[in-house]
């Protein structure tokens, strides 16, 4: 039942990263890339907040307790996120650039677990997993093909 739910909250969030990112691109649209992006950080800040506010009421220096202290970047990364989606989807379009950039999540994170890095268990070559992602590579190369 766990892996169930957890299945269906990686649907709801790929489909609000594509909302999110066609939302963005519009809004950059009307002001500019980096606006665009502050204010998508701004308002994810407000909403984090409330909801902090309103369930958790946990310490939130205790964020700086994490070890090793990089990974404390993951906002910034999220700033460079935010430009790259809106920087992609606007010269690609929506599903292009999704479908890139999900290949792009998927080998990196396999990388991630093959190596080891940031602290998540090392994991073993798994042929079946290498095949799945040339699938994935063919789908879009499909897809483009006019």
């Amino acid at each position: 039942m766990y892996r169930m739910i957890g299945f269906f909250i990686a649907l709801i969030s790929g489909a609000l990263m594509s909302v999110q990112g066609v939302f963005n691109t519009q809004v950059t649209k009307a002001s500019s890339i980096w606006t665009a992006s502050a204010f998508v950080q701004l308002t994810a800040l407000v909403v984090c907040a409330g909801a902090w506010l309103f369930t958790d009421r946990s310490n939130p220096l205790q964020v700086f307790q994490v070890q090793p202290k990089y990974m404390l970047l993951g906002g910034a990364i999220g700033a460079f996120i935010t430009y790259t989606v809106i920087r992609s989807m606007d010269m690609l379009g929506p599903a292009r650039a999704v479908m890139l950039i999900v290949i792009a999540q998927l080998i990196v994170a396999y990388v991630i677990e093959l190596l080891g890095w940031f602290g998540v268990d090392k994991q073993p070559w798994e042929w079946r997993k290498g095949i799945g992602m040339l699938v994935a590579i063919a789908g879009i190369i499909i897809f483009k093909w006019k």
